[in-house]
């Protein structure tokens, strides 16, 4: 029997250039940007408008888009529970990866449970910034830009979030947007609320 992929078999290398080097290149700091919420709340739109902005101050980012993933890295993927957590775990791995080169890594997923999230939290506690786009179930609904509240509602797809599969809202999130006076506000607005946390932690200039 192979124990080829034993841990005991398996070494880390150090290289001589870390990650304190690449921040100094880039003047910013590593860090992952988690987005979630439900379908339609806006995330893909969120995390593009705060690459964006990112962009025009001089910063590198790089967005983790949970059904862009699903083309490439986790195509082998379904949306049982099982194949949700893995898909999770990956994405965490990735944007440990980026951030570690360096990069503002803007990960935008669903990403339903509690437990997934706190798990990719955990690979990179000190910057890790959880972003909980709290829109609710109805307004989500009343946009259903791909149109599958529709067919989860028609029961076309089995086992959709925020219908007949759960939604767990984070219990400390660092940032949390919400509607407010009944008004949502801007992608743009939200990407600014984004960078000025990012600018007041100093994530947006080389430790």
């Amino acid at each position: 029997m192979s124990s080829v992929g034993n841990p005991s078999n398996i070494f880390w290398h150090e290289c001589a250039v870390g990650k304190v080097d690449r921040q100094k290149l880039l003047n910013q700091q590593g860090c992952i940007v988690w987005i979630t919420g439900l379908s339609g709340s806006g995330k893909s739109t969120l995390a593009c408008s705060l690459g964006r902005q990112l962009h025009t101050r001089g910063k590198l980012s790089y967005v983790l888009d949970g059904d862009n993933l699903r083309h490439g890295l986790n195509k082998n993927l379904g949306f049982a529970p099982e194949d949700r957590t893995e898909n999770i775990r990956r994405v965490g791995e990735v944007a440990k990866l980026f951030a570690d080169a360096g990069l503002i890594c803007i990960a935008s997923l669903i990403s339903p449970y509690r437990k997934d999230r706190d798990a990719c939290r955990a690979l990179l506690p000190e910057d890790f910034i959880e972003v909980f786009l709290n829109m609710p179930l109805e307004l989500c609904e009343e946009r259903d830009p791909k149109g599958l509240y529709k067919l989860a509602r028609a029961g076309k797809i089995k086992g959709f979030t925020g219908i007949d599969d759960p939604y767990e809202p984070p219990l400390k999130c660092e940032i949390e947007i919400q509607v407010k006076d009944g008004k949502c506000a801007t992608p743009n607005e939200m990407a600014g609320e984004v960078v000025l946390y990012l600018e007041d932690k100093g994530y947006l200039e080389a430790q």
